[in-house]
């Protein structure tokens, strides 16, 4: 075990963020951190790695281990080369090399017992760069900076000249060169493109260390993971497996808490009611009971009512105008930028009803096309048509469409005046926005807080054909899953820019892979696109094609069908198993009755009894009675008779009760 996780609590202005958070990383282990946003996972790392006190636990590091830590956004100013900085982690490696040489140049003018001692010392220096891969860290550095997605052009880039994304990606690279004994990535695919996703992928499973990531990548999380640390509701729970095996699990543990909780909620309630009757007899015995019962209840402890978070869509996302079968043409369209071309002679049709992903690598002019087509950006060449009918609704990633001065209430109820404040809060609802939530302004929101009010706008709107721009940016997992739900159910045409490939796996029926300067056509999901890409490539633009999609000369539009098949399992069905479990289930049901009926006679005679006993009293009272001794003995033995059949009777309904 190199990393211990034990009982960490933390609050901020009394809200308590974690409480007894535990959790150990073993040797070589890759384990992720998943939650919805603000659930606590950077504060969880930000204890971990010392940058915040936690208010009680502890954090141990077993003692030797070297960690690393990569932040979601890094802002170094260097005037440093992307090459220069990379190179620069192994600076011990270089400078090793450098007395080597030295060392080899000085043997050639020492002898006796200098030479010695110097070759001593230089097969000491040998035998440590052999250790330490010496001969292979420039082939190590070039593998890694071409792995993050940077090409030999931009070797010589000056870091102060970079976005923050790149800036990131340097960052990412010297710490997978310092090689640590355990990595922690904080989201350490949201600068990637796919190719570069995959690259690290591979590079972290082989990666002999451990890793701590945490990602909102759950196809990522699929590949790498092998344990799931979920933070919810202050707790964290650890999960083995990955993703796909935790939501499973998940699902299970969610299921089993619920069961126990609704159990011990109806257990409580009918103590309550069986308590009120027992009181309502009003005798001293039945109020013992009652209060016997009460100090049982009392030492209860009561489960807390499972963490529930409704992901999926609750509204129905039929277009209200349903457009003809011919939803988008584009024949021969171009586009550069001064001197880069971005792409050249592109066709493809979308036909209605199709949810098409358009992939690629960063810079392949993907987002560049979906405004082509939307007319927010000119043609160079080409042309693109729509069908009859066809309403476009448009989502870009800076959410134009959104008004900061207004509440989500007011941007909704603005924007569809005919909803009711039921159904707006139902929209809202259905994405994440409860109660007061609707009352935030835009301008306060998160990323992707306001992603989740576009798409809620969009969803809403006449549009039959909607066009996306990377939908899962600043999405937590949670708020993906009801997308990916809206756009699977959604009716009409789809067709969008994404990096996350299990949102497309689950969405898509389409890909257009643009690569090469021209796309390839998948018909499929992302799983199957990853079946055939390598295949493809190869056939379409040569042996020396791969999946990193690198830019060379326009090629023709490719169709491929799959002609993969679903073939339905049969469900086995065996009669005499059936005529089994309908006679149990009818024999349950006669049993029921019978035992409600027996609890409705017993307190029918409960209550015959307590009438007489009354009565009994009044007449007891009576003075007349009181000197007739022979109707005085009979009353009080009748009465004793009540008192003691009342008492089985008690004892008989309270068996019947349970």
């Amino acid at each position: 075990m190199i990393l211990s996780v034990h009982n960490l609590c933390k609050s901020f202005d009394g809200k308590d963020i974690l409480k007894n958070a535990s959790f150990h990383i073993e040797n070589n282990e890759k384990a992720a951190i998943v939650g919805i946003n603000g659930a606590g996972k950077t504060t969880l790392i930000k204890m971990i790695i010392g940058e915040l006190s936690p208010d009680d636990g502890e954090v141990t590091f077993s003692k030797g281990i070297t960690w690393g830590y990569l932040a979601q956004n890094q802002n170094i100013d260097t005037t440093n080369s992307i090459m220069d900085e990379l190179t620069e982690v192994k600076r011990d490696i270089i400078e090793l090399e450098k007395s080597i040489r030295e060392a080899e140049e000085a043997m050639k003018h020492v002898s006796g017992d200098e030479l010695t001692d110097l070759m001593n010392r230089y097969t000491q220096m040998n035998e440590k760069f052999q250790r330490e891969s010496g001969y292979a860290w420039k082939s190590e550095v070039l593998g890694v900076a071409k792995g993050l997605g940077f090409t030999e052009e931009e070797f010589d880039k000056k870091i102060s000249n970079l976005s923050g994304g790149q800036k990131t990606r340097v960052c990412l690279g010297k710490l997978l060169l310092q090689k640590p004994d355990l990595i922690i990535l904080d989201e350490p695919t949201n600068h990637l493109d796919m190719n570069s996703i995959r690259w690290l992928e591979n590079y972290l499973l082989n990666y002999k260390g451990s890793v701590l990531i945490v990602s909102h990548d759950r196809y990522f999380l699929d590949k790498i993971a092998g344990k799931i640390i979920e933070v919810e509701n202050t707790k964290v729970s650890s999960f083995t497996g990955n993703y796909s095996t935790y939501a499973v699990k998940k699902e299970q543990v969610r299921a089993t808490q619920w069961h126990a909780y609704m159990k011990q909620q109806q257990e409580i309630k009918h103590q309550e009611e069986v308590i009120a009757k027992l009181k309502s007899f009003n005798r001293e015995k039945s109020i013992k009971r009652a209060e016997s019962r009460e100090k049982m209840l009392d030492k209860i402890e009561v489960l807390d009512k499972p963490i529930t978070i409704d992901d999926r869509m609750k509204i129905s996302l039929k277009p209200i105008c349903e457009s003809a079968n011919d939803v988008l043409s584009v024949e021969g369209i171009s586009k550069s930028f001064g001197n880069e071309k971005l792409f050249s002679d592109i066709s493809f049709e979308i036909k209605k009803g199709e949810h098409v992903a358009i992939i690629g690598d960063n810079g392949t002019g993907k987002t560049t096309m979906l405004k082509m087509i939307n007319g927010v950006e000119s043609l160079d060449g080409g042309k693109i048509e729509l069908g009859v009918k066809v309403h476009i609704g448009y989502y870009d990633q800076e959410h134009h469409v959104l008004h900061d001065e207004k509440t989500l209430f007011e941007e909704i109820s603005d924007a569809y005046p005919t909803l009711n404040n039921t159904e707006i809060r139902n929209t809202l609802a259905a994405f994440l926005f409860t109660g007061d939530d609707v009352f935030k302004r835009i301008g306060d929101l998160s990323g992707g807080e306001k992603g989740r009010v576009s798409l809620a706008k969009l969803m809403l709107s006449d549009a039959n054909f909607l066009i996306l721009d990377e939908p899962t940016n600043h999405l937590d997992i949670t708020s993906k899953e009801i997308l990916e739900t809206a756009i699977s159910g959604y009716e009409g045409t789809v067709l969008y820019v994404s990096h996350d490939r299990y949102f497309i796996n689950k969405t898509a029926t389409r890909i257009l892979d643009l690569t090469h300067g021209t796309v390839v056509n998948y018909i499929g999901n992302y799983d199957y696109y990853m079946e055939h890409a390598d295949e493809q490539n190869n056939r379409l633009f040569g042996e020396s094609a791969d999946l990193s999609g690198s830019s060379l000369a326009s090629g023709s539009f490719k169709y491929e069908s799959s002609n993969i098949s679903a073939t339905p399992t049969p469900v086995a069905t065996t009669t005499n198993a059936g005529a089994a479990d309908w006679k149990a289930q009818k024999e349950e049901q006669a049993k029921k009755r019978k035992q409600e009926a027996a609890l409705k006679k017993c307190e029918e005679e409960i209550a015959k009894l307590e009438a007489r006993d009354s009565e009994i009293n009044e007449l007891l009272a009576d003075p007349s009675i009181g000197t007739d001794l022979a109707k005085l003995r009979k009353l009080s033995d009748e009465q004793a008779e009540i008192q003691d059949r009342l008492s089985t009777l008690y004892d008989e309904w309270e068996t019947l009760s349970m």
